[in-house]
């Protein structure tokens, strides 16, 4: 695969999953999000020559995504770019809406939930299946529904103190 190929691809799968990138970085950390999000590009890039398809591409990000950010966690570094990522440095950057406060309140409630139950809050608002989220997580899909239903459960009862004490 050329470079040209390759740096096409990564073009063709930022536009199409950056969202779900950002999704990731935003729960993964308070800062530096920039710096992540250009991280999780760079693994990706390296990553596509060994791409295969047997997974789809959401899920195979995904993964690379949860991976790179566990690994930032880990090591709390300053990361910096590539020439191929300054190359597509316009596609890097989410569009600048204002966020509604219920959002940024659910994120962070996201962001204080343990890895597993993270990744499923997210794969779920990215419309991943029981069963995709079962094959990116390596649990079972009645174990994904059981954490998903959890999950909802304390969200819920969490939204409804968060509302009571007009936060």
């Amino acid at each position: 695969m050329t470079g040209e190929e390759q740096l096409g691809i990564l073009e063709e799968w930022l536009r199409s999953y950056k969202g779900l990138i950002f999704k990731v970085v935003r729960a993964f950390t308070r800062s530096d999000h920039d710096d992540l999000f250009q991280e999780i590009i760079i693994q990706v890039w390296r990553s596509i020559p060994g791409f295969r398809g047997e997974a789809a591409v959401a899920s195979w990000i995904y993964r690379i995504a949860l991976n790179t950010a566990l690994k930032w966690k880990k090591k709390e570094k300053k990361h910096g770019g590539t020439e191929a990522v300054e190359n597509v440095e316009h596609l890097l950057h989410e569009a600048s809406t204002p966020m509604d406060d219920r959002l940024n309140w659910l994120y962070a409630e996201i962001y204080k939930l343990d890895l597993i139950d993270r990744s499923l809050a997210l794969l779920l608002l990215e419309g991943f299946s029981y069963a995709e989220m079962s094959v990116v997580l390596g649990i079972s899909a009645s174990n994904v529904g059981v954490k998903i239903n959890r999950i909802k459960k304390r969200l819920i009862a969490k939204s409804k103190k968060h509302e009571n004490h007009g936060i």
